[in-house]
């Protein structure tokens, strides 16, 4: 068996950000530009993903399925044209939830697994 890479580590949280398990590669907690809009909210998200993803050597097109969080659902609506914007057509599997976050300014996050294969 494949040994379990994890990084991104807090002791605090006790989670890790970024975990590689065999050829899928977990990532959570991708959230950026807190208190802006929407839109900006998306696409920080967006570039986290891909920056936490290239420290693994994969892109965006490499993610196969995401959460994304969202305080208000209706939301949602701004998020197939940014995800056809940054995909490439390689449109991974999704589904969206209206949640809770521990601040105010937050309004979207997306949790992602990637494929190595």
């Amino acid at each position: 068996m494949a040994d379990i890479i994890r990084t991104e580590i807090s002791e605090e949280w006790a989670h890790s950000g970024v975990v590689e398990a065999g050829e899928y590669v977990f990532v959570s907690y991708c959230m950026a530009n807190e208190g802006q809009s929407i839109e900006n909210q998306i696409n920080g998200a967006f570039d986290l993903l891909n920056e936490r993803l290239g420290t693994v050597g994969l892109t965006l097109e490499s993610v196969v399925k995401m959460d994304c969080l969202f305080k208000d659902i209706s939301d949602l609506m701004y998020l197939g044209d940014i995800i056809k914007e940054r995909f490439n057509g390689k449109y991974p599997a999704r589904k969206a939830f209206e949640t809770k976050f521990i601040r105010e300014g937050i309004r979207f996050q997306i949790d992602a697994i990637a494929y190595r294969g």
